[in-house]
């Protein structure tokens, strides 16, 4: 996922973080001035529907353009996980035949 917080601000004649979290203020949603600034230059790893829903209402959007699916981070995701299990795996060994002491056999299977 892509945060597109600040190009929708834009959109809507916000260039500052300390303007926008002055808006989502008046909305209800006081942010402190560190996380809006982790806001405003990074992606979230998280974030609360009641929160996004705040800034939905400011920025007049849905979530869906202010959080963006990036195939191409899933893509590498994936492919990271896929080397990662393929290095971890070990070679296959050969089957283990038991041995057989003198006049012994098997048990039945």
């Amino acid at each position: 996922m892509r945060w597109n917080l600040r190009l929708k601000a834009a959109e809507r004649g916000i260039w500052k973080s300390t303007e926008m979290r002055r808006l989502l203020a008046e909305h209800g949603l006081e942010i402190s001035a560190g996380k809006m600034s982790a806001l405003w230059t990074t992606t979230p790893t998280s974030i609360r529907l009641d929160d996004l829903d705040v800034f939905c209402a400011v920025l007049d959007c849905t979530p869906a353009e202010l959080l963006l699916h990036d195939p191409v981070q899933v893509k590498a995701r994936r492919d990271k996980l896929k080397r990662a299990a393929s290095a971890d795996v070990a070679p296959t060994a050969s089957p283990v035949v038991p041995r057989l002491g003198r006049n012994r056999s098997l048990p039945p299977a």
